[in-house]
Order: structure tokens, then sequence, then C-alpha cells
């Protein structure tokens, strides 16, 4: 088992993920998707204990930046391709090893991102193929909050009950 307490950098994908992977679409594009609160407490928790989140998606939705600046997130990094470099380039801003970085993600599209990190972790419901990329396949799908399970695997231990009641 990977030592999950160096994690400094928490970089995740969001559609299957942070989403059920479902992609709404309506008359003027994107309309919505479905975030779980629980993800959301659990990447408040992250940062509260110096664990930088970061989204590196391929889409590039308004939704998504709205809900990074409801939660805190800084780093989001849309319509990229090459997630492996963005990943890398964030490892570099903030000097930090592959030890020191765990990513998120649910399909074939994630693996460059997979092999840059030090830990990866999937949801349940992810790609067949993936499996072999993993450190940790979750227990939650996608929309079931997976996000809140790795952060929580992440934090164990380090938790207190002050840190929910000052979020």
């Amino acid at each position: 088992m990977k030592d999950l307490k160096k994690i400094r950098l928490f970089a995740m994908d969001v559609d299957g993920t942070l989403t059920d992977g479902n992609i709404y679409i309506g008359n003027d594009g994107e309309a919505m998707k479905a975030f779980s609160p629980k993800d959301g407490l659990g990447l408040k928790l992250l940062m509260k204990h110096g664990i930088i989140p970061a989204i590196i998606t391929g889409r590039t939705s308004r939704i998504v930046e709205n809900r990074c600046q409801e939660i805190g997130i800084t780093e989001l990094y849309q319509g990229i391709h090459d997630k492996d470099k963005t990943l890398q380039e964030l490892m570099k801003k903030y000097g930090l090893s592959p030890e020191e970085t765990a990513y998120i993600g649910d399909d074939m599209n994630d693996v460059s991102a997979m092999l840059a990190a030090g830990v990866t972790f999937a949801p349940a419901d992810c790609a067949r193929q993936l499996l072999p990329y993993i450190d940790i396949h979750l227990t939650k799908k996608a929309g079931d909050s997976p996000v809140r399970e790795a952060i929580d695997m992440i934090l164990e231990g380090r938790l207190t009950m002050e840190d929910y009641q000052t979020l």
C-alpha cells in the first residue's frame, strides 16, 4: 500500500469522478452537471490540511468553473488532452514529487496523468481497461462521491471534529 500521508496534490478528472459522468446538453449547450456535496466538503477538508486540489479535464464547462469558485479550487485546467503534461507542470510549480501526487480518473483518457502520479484512484464503475493503472479501486461509483472516499483515505487519522466545525 502506498503512503497516502505524503500526498500534497490531489488532481482529478470531472466527468465520471466528480459527476455521474452523464453530460446533459440542452438547446443552448451544456445545461447541467450534478456534483456531490460530500465531495465538496471533502475538497474543503483537503485544503484545510494543506493539500492542493486540482482539476484537469478534457471538456470545457462554465459549470465546472462555477463549482470550483464555490469550493475554492484555484487550480482548474479545462480543454486538456495531455493531462500528464499539465499534472507534471503542477508538480513542478509546487516542487512536488510523484509520491506526493494523487490522481483520480475513470477512463482511458486519464492514463497519462495516472502514469505521472504516485498514487492513483478510480471509481468502482471505471472503465475495465483502466484497472491495471490504478492503485486503489474505490467502492463508490461515479456520482456517488468517489472523490470523497479517496479524500477520506488520504486524510485518515488526521481529521478532528474542529475540522468540520470550522468549514
